[in-house]
């Protein structure tokens, strides 16, 4: 697939950022979220030998820029560790102008694959959003003022989202969705203050080191990540959904199994604690 120019310029702009300096070397340990790599690839290995029946359908909404490399490579792994492969499917995002446009995109695929006949509601599904994936699900749960089908989500796994903004997306640009992931913005500003996009269970994940969303802002308001030392030399943001660690945490929550994290999340190192969602 040929990019144009403009699009190939926004995405050196998100991607050598990351690639030169997210490559973070922190090795702070989370006490909540002690697993290492092989820990979490061995057991991977292990519950592909036993796969499940998924408990609903499992959606992997891909990140910014991404064609779909990030979401169908997630979403194949995910799908040998269940009985029926055809309850996770993957959306990208690439050519989508704005955040209205994938919200579209999300519920008619959503419906497409997982047919409902609830007028307001699409089919209940697992959601797991690569970065910017995150909140694409959570605008396409949202009650808005025109109406439409929401999708229903059971719960919704981020990695690396920018729920309270993206560092880069600061960057000169025309592009609607980075102007909306800018932190302040009135998209989500909006989207942080309507309690019909996080009236489901919400589980955030984070690694250190990432300079293209920044950890504060992996979360809701209100909430902490699970946050995990980057591996040496491996871009801390770009290369979020292929972690093993979170993946292995995600799955054992999608199966019903005991996860990995203990306890609650604390704040990533360096933040402060955030502040609670009744404050």
């Amino acid at each position: 697939m040929r990019m144009r120019g403009w699009r190939a310029g926004i995405l050196m702009s998100w991607l050598v950022p990351g690639l030169l300096t997210g490559c973070g070397m922190e090795m702070q340990s989370n006490p909540g979220f002690a697993l290492d790599a092989s820990q979490a690839t061995e057991h991977i290995l292990e519950l592909r030998r036993r796969p499940v029946a998924t408990k609903r359908p499992i959606v992997v909404l891909a990140g910014y820029l991404d064609p779909g490399f990030g979401g169908t490579s997630l979403a194949a792994r995910l799908r040998r560790t269940v009985t029926d492969p055809n309850q996770v499917i993957s959306i990208a995002f690439f050519t989508e102008k704005d955040f209205d446009a994938c919200r579209e995109k999300v519920i008619r695929q959503v419906e497409a694959a997982f047919p409902s006949r609830d007028p307001d509601f699409t089919t209940e599904v697992d959601v797991i959003g690569i970065s910017m994936g995150g909140i694409v699900a959570r605008h396409a749960a949202r009650d808005l003022p025109d109406g439409g089908k929401r999708l229903k989500i059971a719960r919704l796994f981020t990695m690396g989202a920018p729920h309270r903004g993206a560092k880069l997306a600061g960057l000169p640009t025309l592009d609607r969705k980075q102007i909306d992931m800018r932190e302040g913005s009135a998209f989500l500003e909006s989207l942080n203050a309507d309690p019909t996009s996080m009236d489901f269970e919400i589980v955030a994940y984070a690694r250190l080191g990432d300079t293209i969303v920044g950890v504060e802002n992996t979360a809701p308001p209100g909430m902490n990540p699970w946050w995990l030392p980057n591996e040496p030399l491996v871009a801390a943001h770009v290369a979020v959904a292929s972690d093993v660690r979170i993946v292995a945490d995600i799955i054992q929550r999608l199966r019903g199994d005991v996860p990995f994290t203990v306890g609650e999340p604390i704040p990533p190192p360096g933040t402060k604690q955030s502040a609670t969602a009744s404050e």
